[in-house]
């Protein structure tokens, strides 16, 4: 990976609480280590609260919530897991609505275990190929996706991944996506 090969991109991150520890904190750290700027979106203002593996994990502070930004300010999206985090956030319309408008822009999205339950209720999985925590394979088939049993899978503008132990292939796999995306953009402006 390319030092700062995402110097300005803005990335939404879209969690809720009982996120994954892990697959927020690394996942975010991979994208401004290459220069990218997160913004923490969640349904509510102030903290959410991470769990690790059901266990209470590190408050995070949220950055913005649905109802004070626009998807069009933004370049790609990050849906980490954590069973309550994505099954809050499959609830929400405005986080239904801000990933349709990612997607139809074409702007890359990278999701996490739980975090394909977002796209699922969104109306956004069929025909695709992705991968998810394996609990949740059922929910993606029966969206009408392809889902494999793989650390990372690239499908056109996604990228998806099973679970934390997942985290470096699908750090590496989100950067390049959003790198080339990035790079796409610039040389259409």
């Amino acid at each position: 990976m390319n030092e700062k090969s995402l110097e300005g991109l803005r990335v939404a991150i879209l969690a809720a609480n009982g996120v994954q520890e892990t697959e927020l904190a690394e996942p975010r750290k991979a994208l401004e280590d290459a220069g990218a700027r997160t913004t923490l979106i969640a349904p509510k203002a102030g903290t959410i609260q991470a769990s690790i593996h059901g266990k209470k994990g590190k408050e995070f502070s949220v950055d913005a919530t649905f109802d004070n930004v626009n998807p069009a300010d933004f370049d790609a999206a990050l849906l980490p897991g954590g069973a309550l985090s994505a099954d809050a956030l499959r609830m929400e319309s405005k986080a239904r609505e801000f990933v349709r408008e990612i997607d139809k822009a074409s702007k890359p999205i990278a999701a996490i275990c739980h975090g394909p339950w977002l796209l699922i209720s969104a109306g956004l999985t069929k025909g695709r190929t992705m991968t998810s925590y394996h609990t949740i394979q059922d929910d993606v088939r029966n969206s009408g996706a392809n889902w494999v049993d793989k650390e990372v899978v690239r499908d056109r503008n996604w990228v998806s991944s099973r679970q934390p132990g997942d985290i470096p292939a699908f750090n590496h796999e989100m950067v390049a996506l959003f790198g080339e995306s990035k790079a796409r953009t610039q040389k259409v402006a």
